[in-house]
C-alpha cells in the first residue's frame, strides 16, 4: 500500500486529488491544507504531494524541514504548481523536492507520478529537467566539490555528468553503448556514495559541484 499525504490549502483540489487516489486499491491517502510537517512525522507517508503556496509554513519551507531531518529520509516530496514554469520550481527542487506536478494534470499522469516517485524515480521529464538545467546554469556560482565525488569512478562521473544535461537512462545507455540496467545501476550508486536522495538532486550536485558547465547545455 503506497501511503500518500496531500498537502494543499484549496478544498476543491484536496477533495479532486483525493477522490482520484482513494480509489486505486494500493493508495491510501491523507489530506490537510496546514499541518503538513507535523501530519509527515506522524503518519510517515511515503510521498506528500504539496502546494507550493500555503499560508501559515508555505511548500517550500515545509519541504526543507522534511527532507532535512533524517528520521524522514524515505519520504518523496512532490510539488504542486499551478504552472509549469513556476518561479518557485527551481527552489523547490533544489529543497530536496523529487519533482512537481501542474495542478490540471490528467488523472492517468498523477497516479503513475505517485507509483513512480515511490519507485525512486524523479518526477522530472527529459524537457522539464533541461528547463531546469538552464536555471542552473543562469545562476550558476562558483563550483563548490561535492562530498564523495572523489569516490566515484570514472564511469560514474561520467554518467553523473550525463544526468546533469538531462538525459534519461535510456539515452545514457545508448550514449555509452550499455544496458539501461547498467546505466540504471551506474545512476543508483553514484546516488548512494554522494548521498543524493534522488534523481533531481544529482543533477544539482552535477551543476553545484562543477562536474557539468553551464556551456554545456545543448
Amino acid at each position: 500500500m503506497i501511503r500518500v499525504l496531500l498537502a494543499d490549502d484549496q478544498l476543491l483540489v484536496r477533495a479532486g486529488f483525493r477522490a482520484l487516489l482513494d480509489a486505486q486499491p494500493d493508495i491510501e491517502v491523507a489530506a490537510d491544507g496546514e499541518e503538513a510537517v507535523r501530519l509527515v512525522r506522524e503518519l510517515r507517508p511515503d510521498t506528500v504531494l504539496m502546494d507550493i503556496r500555503m499560508p501559515r509554513l508555505d511548500g517550500l519551507a515545509a519541504t526543507r524541514a522534511i527532507t532535512g531531518d533524517p528520521a524522514l529520509n524515505e519520504v518523496r516530496v512532490v510539488m504542486l504548481t499551478t504552472f509549469e514554469l513556476d518561479e518557485y520550481v527551481f527552489e523547490a527542487i533544489r529543497s530536496g523536492a523529487s519533482g512537481f506536478l501542474v495542478k490540471d494534470t490528467e488523472p492517468e499522469e498523477l497516479l503513475r507520478a505517485v507509483r513512480a516517485v515511490v519507485a525512486g524515480d524523479a518526477l522530472l521529464s527529459p524537457g522539464v529537467t533541461r528547463r531546469l538545467i538552464a536555471e542552473f546554469a543562469a545562476r550558476s556560482k562558483e563550483p563548490v566539490a561535492a562530498a564523495g565525488l572523489s569516490e566515484l569512478t570514472e564511469r560514474e562521473r561520467e554518467v553523473m555528468a550525463l544526468v546533469g544535461i538531462g538525459l534519461s537512462n535510456e539515452e545514457i545507455a545508448r550514449r555509452l553503448v550499455v544496458s539501461p540496467l547498467t546505466a540504471k545501476t551506474h545512476v543508483s550508486r553514484t546516488m548512494v556514495k554522494l548521498g543524493a536522495r534522488d534523481r533531481a538532486q544529482l543533477v544539482v550536485l552535477a551543476y553545484e559541484s562543477g562536474l557539468v558547465r553551464p556551456g554545456w547545455l545543448g
